[in-house]
């Protein structure tokens, strides 16, 4: 049992990476090994994230402290929360690999918006920004290829 002086420390530094971060991401890791767990957490660590299990009620009120409408105790099971400096992307794509997790939710701080489990899926299993604006360079300079192609053997032709 945690004592009260205990429950405020972890208000207050949930309240401090709230502060630092842009987004959240909860995912329940019940019936995972730790050192899957672990692994998980190394992960989002390179990313510039940080993976913290916090009681799901100490987490809303560091919540509402910091004006996010929103309560994580809809959540059921065990929640671990991924703060991250990132937009939810990166992060889901990094949660979507591993099979052992089930995603539950996503928050985004600055555009004070909840994503369900799904939708956050859905963002993990789209392709990084990079990849996405090179397909549509890839998609313009397309047409353009081909026509220098033809113009090219054309004027073989002539030649």
């Amino acid at each position: 049992m945690l004592t009260r002086k205990e429950k405020e420390q972890i208000i207050e530094g949930g309240l401090k990476r709230i502060g630092e971060n842009k987004t959240l991401v909860f995912f329940d890791f019940s019936g995972s090994k730790a050192n899957k767990l672990n692994e998980i957490r190394g992960k989002i660590r390179k990313e510039g994230g940080l993976v913290e299990v916090i009681k799901k009620k100490l987490l809303r009120i560091a919540l509402e402290k910091a004006g996010a409408d929103f309560n994580p105790e809809s959540f059921e099971g065990q929640a671990a929360t991924v703060f991250s400096p990132e937009e939810i992307q990166p992060v889901a794509a990094l949660l979507v690999k591993n099979k052992e997790i089930k995603i539950l939710g996503g928050w985004d701080l600055v555009k004070k918006r909840f994503f369900p489990g799904e939708e956050v899926i859905m963002l993990g299993r789209l392709p990084s920004r990079e990849v996405l604006l090179a397909q549509v360079v890839g998609t313009i300079a397309a047409p353009l290829s081909a026509f220098l192609y033809v113009l090219k053997e054309r004027s073989k032709q002539v030649a």
